[in-house]
């Protein structure tokens, strides 16, 4: 009897990329892989080494931290290796930038077979304007990325870093200068920013923050707020928050404060300072609103390297055609199936046109999920997937359409308090049971979609199939069309 064994199939290696980002608060590795526009972060792990912490009193990186940062870099490197990576970029901030001891910290990285590059002021803020490009692809205002040892500060407009500014202002430094008088930051921060008029020069437009302080900053305001969805990237705060959320910061005991919003005691205790920075940066900057980024530095490391054409990709298209694909049954181009709905949907500006899009590249993203939780399963995908380019108005929409795609019901989908209105809901609900009847009608595939039409006509919503289809118009499939017809107040016309 012959006998054999059977390879499991190996999955394919998308390309991999390691950062490592050793900033003036934390040292932290991140693993992008997939397609090169939009990859996805599989791996995230950060060390809270305060480098930066003793830079405004000594001007060195003291011992402990040195010690810290340097261990968790020997644990980074090996783990990029287990990982298979195909390239490692190891980049350096302002505390390593600018401390007296900073030739000695890149010669025990170097020792460790890292190859670290010190970034400039200038490199820093214009990498962290180009991380923000990367996720709002349409950004027009100023990027405020605020480390331990500096802000960096970008003008960001049409998909380009015009001007740019460092200062020595980080969290870690700024408490160290308000230390014993309260007015010293301020007059410190009035200082530095006279030699960058271009400042003040673009008022009634966004402010982006970047940064893990500034993040906590947003998370305690959805706190304080009760935001009902929360999604960090593309967060808009109002300009007058910050001394709200000043107030309700000094109100919470710090493990009230720490369990509501699951910030480390670190990131706690940089708040204020944090604020009081937002605070001069607002009156320097009169910005229209304060709007919310998850990307940044890192990612604008990956946006540096990708082509011209690559970096002309829509990041959210690419990224739920990408999982889209590979949660489907069929692993079928989402195109037909935008193809065939959006007729009916043609009054739709471009924007939701996109968004539509994106919500076919996701229609069969929950069949695996048990058929009582596929309705559930799929608005959480759109909702919390680490989409970018897209704001929370579209997430609900994207999620309303799946949560009717995958049997919801032509409802808005359960939250205690919508940030969508109901005339967009609705029509997202529209296109969720325009999807759950071509889904329907061609069990999942494509063939039968791009050989029929689904149109309006007059009041009536036609289904046209060629004669060889004809039997495909069984019981369910009238019973969906009719409701999808209903709903638009038309009636239902099978051809």
């Amino acid at each position: 009897m012959n006998f054999f064994i059977r390879k499991q199939n190996q999955p394919v290696h998308l390309y991999r990329t390691a950062i490592i980002d050793i900033g003036s608060n934390s040292v932290r590795l991140v693993v992008f892989s997939g397609p090169r526009r939009n990859p996805a972060l599989i791996f995230n792990e950060k060390v809270m080494a305060g480098l930066g912490r003793s830079l405004a009193e000594t001007g060195m990186i003291d011992e402990p931290s040195m010690a810290r940062a340097i261990q968790a870099l020997e644990r980074f490197r090996i783990v990029a290796r287990e990982m298979d990576v195909d390239e490692t970029v190891c980049v350096a901030t302002a505390a390593v930038r600018d401390a007296g001891n900073g030739e000695e910290f890149t010669r025990k990285v170097e020792a460790l077979g890292l190859d670290i590059t010190i970034l400039s002021g200038d490199d820093e803020a214009r990498t962290a304007g180009l991380g923000v490009i990367s996720a709002i692809p349409d950004a027009d205002g100023i990027v405020g990325d605020l480390g331990g040892g500096s802000l960096d500060l970008a003008r960001v407009a049409g998909g380009e870093v015009l001007d740019t500014a460092t200062l020595p202002l980080g969290v870690l430094r700024a408490a160290a200068i308000r230390r014993g008088d309260s007015a010293a930051l301020s007059r410190t921060f009035k200082k530095m920013v006279a030699a960058y008029p271009w400042l003040a020069a673009h008022p009634g437009k966004p402010f982006y923050l970047v940064g893990g302080s500034w993040r906590a900053f947003g998370r305690l305001d959805m706190h304080l707020t009760a935001y009902p969805l929360k999604v960090l990237h593309q967060y808009r705060i109002d300009v007058a928050r910050p001394e709200k959320v000043l107030a309700g910061y000094r109100s919470m005991e710090r493990d009230a404060l720490r369990q509501a919003t699951g910030l480390a005691p670190s990131r706690i205790e940089t708040l204020p300072d944090a604020i009081a920075l937002l605070r001069m940066m607002r009156e320097l900057v009169k910005p229209s609103a304060f709007v919310l980024s998850s990307f940044g530095l890192r990612e604008g490391l990956l946006y540096a390297r990708m082509d011209p054409e690559v970096r002309q990709r829509d990041p959210l298209l690419v990224a739920t055609e990408r999982f889209g694909q590979l949660q489907s049954r069929f692993g079928e181009d989402a195109r037909p199936l935008f193809d065939w709905i959006s007729p009916v949907f043609g009054d739709d500006p471009p924007e939701r046109q996109r968004w539509l899009m994106a919500a076919c590249h996701l229609s069969d993203v929950a069949w695996q999920a048990s058929p009582d939780f596929r309705a559930e399963r799929g608005l959480e995908i759109a909702l919390h997937g680490n989409w970018v380019g897209i704001d929370v108005i579209g997430r609900s929409m994207i999620g309303q359409a799946l949560y009717t795609n995958f049997g919801g019901g032509p409802r808005p989908f359960p939250l205690e308090r919508h940030v969508a209105s109901d005339a967009m809901l609705s029509r997202a609900i529209g296109w969720g049971l325009a999807m759950r009847l071509a889904q329907r009608l061609a069990a999942g595939t494509h063939d039968v979609l791009r050989r029929s039409r689904l149109q309006r006509s007059g009041d009536a919503l036609e289904l046209v199939l060629e004669p060889r289809d004809k039997a495909l118009m069984g019981e369910v499939v009238e019973r969906r069309h009719r409701r999808l017809a209903q709903f638009l107040g038309l009636r239902a016309v099978a051809i």
